[in-house]
């Protein structure tokens, strides 16, 4: 029941899904945190949702399906190389695009390039260690909406807060329990991903 419960966990809160929600929330909960008119939110919304989550997870799905990988938990960190680094390679993508993209708003190639930067750090660390990708996540989450409570009044922070600490503490012990990582890789995976939100979306609105 409870391996059940932490196993669908870590499926629907994969790291995948963190970008969609950071831009979820600069996009709709805070509109004066952009200057992108209503009318394209929705559409830049799901181009980031269909780079950031869509493709990747099928391409992850394709590996699975053709061999190239066990399984698609990744238990062992060399199976974690080959789908971060095309995860890091997509996000990178994004970042190119909407840079290119002049007449956009600079705060979403701004944004992706902080969260491109944590996921390539992630996939660097990989080679050596296996930090949790699900920790890194959520940890720049949590930094997402503390940042976004600092710099902009309207923001309530405080339900969002609650909920992405909840997220943070329901995603942890669910890799503690399923035995995917240890106490350490868990710890410092969300300072990781902590940190380098909290610096780089502090500085995209201190500027």
């Amino acid at each position: 029941m409870f391996r059940i419960l932490a196993l669908v966990i870590s499926v629907v809160f994969q790291p995948l899904l963190m970008p969609s929600l950071v831009f979820g929330m600069v996009l709709f909960a805070v509109p004066e945190a952009t200057t992108i008119p209503e009318e394209f939110k929705f559409r830049l919304f799901f181009l980031i949702i269909l780079s950031t989550l869509i493709i990747p997870m099928i391409t992850i799905i394709g590996l699975r399906i053709s061999g190239s990988l066990k399984s698609l938990h990744m238990p062992e960190k060399k199976d974690r190389l080959v789908p971060f680094l095309i995860t890091s390679l997509y996000f990178l993508l994004t970042t190119v695009f909407l840079y290119q993209k002049t007449e956009l708003d600079p705060i979403l190639w701004q944004g992706m390039t902080v969260i491109c930067g944590a996921v390539i750090l992630l996939s660097l660390v990989t080679f050596f260690w296996k930090m949790s990708a699900h920790m890194t996540g959520v940890g720049g989450l949590v930094a997402v909406v503390l940042v976004l409570g600092k710099y902009f009044a309207s923001f309530e922070v405080l339900t969002p807060l609650l909920t992405s600490l909840v997220l943070c503490g329901l995603v942890g012990t669910s890799r503690l329990y399923l035995n995917a990582h240890r106490p350490l890789e868990v710890y410092v995976g969300f300072l990781v991903g902590f940190g380098v939100c909290w610096a780089g979306f502090s500085w995209i609105w201190m500027v």
